[in-house]
């Protein structure tokens, strides 16, 4: 794992989360790592479940969640990502008037996911090819839900795939608006997994319903790896 992101100030990271609900972070792997765990794709024993989405209406390709134990760099990832987002959570909560406190560490957050029978594991990996795309969804697996993800793409965009980009929307009283996000390979993407805080034209915080979703891929072949940080039912 690259060390670019654990040495942004985390200032910086909450000040684009808080404008924009999303925040790149460039270099988080290395080319060399992207293609070691878009390899991992093949390996059915590393699984937990696999998904065809046209089969649910989800668009078109496949993704599939690890099982326990995750692949180390997938569980390195997880645990160092955690806890430089738990205070950017834990304000959003505060500004959206609820009550929850996340704990500090991941450990600590998966055990309350576990006593409530949040026990699968919810980190995975997509494939695209060519005319495939991923529906604007939410990533909600139970009652406890991390109010951030992240995406790491593992492909070189321009070289092993064209189109495919990372799409986001956000919708608040009379008004849509969606990003297309750029991303390098190795590049990560932090991103509200169903609503953030925004201030309204009064100064009154209002509740951002987010979903995110990738475009039609125009040619070639795409890998994504998604970080969710709380499990699934």
């Amino acid at each position: 794992m690259q060390t670019s992101f654990l040495d942004e100030p985390a200032t910086d990271l909450a000040a684009a989360l808080d404008a924009e609900g999303h925040a790149v972070l460039p270099g988080l792997l290395a080319p060399a790592q992207c293609a070691a765990l878009a390899a991992l794709y093949p390996q059915d024993a590393l699984y937990r479940s696999t998904v065809v989405m046209a089969r649910h209406g989800f668009g078109r390709g496949e993704y599939r969640y690890f099982a326990y134990p995750l692949p180390p760099l997938v569980a390195q990832l997880r645990q160092a990502l955690y806890p430089q987002l738990v205070p950017i959570a834990n304000r959003w909560n505060q500004w959206l008037g609820k009550p929850l406190c996340y704990p500090a560490t991941l450990d600590a957050f998966l055990a309350r996911c576990h006593r409530a029978g949040q026990t699968r594991p919810t980190p995975l990996i997509l494939q695209y090819g060519a005319g495939d795309y991923n529906c604007l969804h939410q990533d909600l697996y139970g009652e406890h839900v991390f109010p951030l993800q992240v995406a790491i793409l593992l492909s070189r965009p321009g070289v092993d795939f064209t189109g495919g980009e990372f799409v986001m929307t956000e919708s608040r009283p009379g008004e849509q608006r969606a990003h297309v996000v750029p991303l390098a390979q190795g590049d990560g993407v932090v991103f509200a997994v169903h609503e953030r805080p925004a201030a309204g034209p009064t100064g009154r915080v209002r509740r951002l319903a987010m979903r995110h979703g990738v475009s039609r891929l125009l040619a070639g072949r795409r890998h994504t790896v998604g970080l969710i940080f709380h499990d699934a039912t």
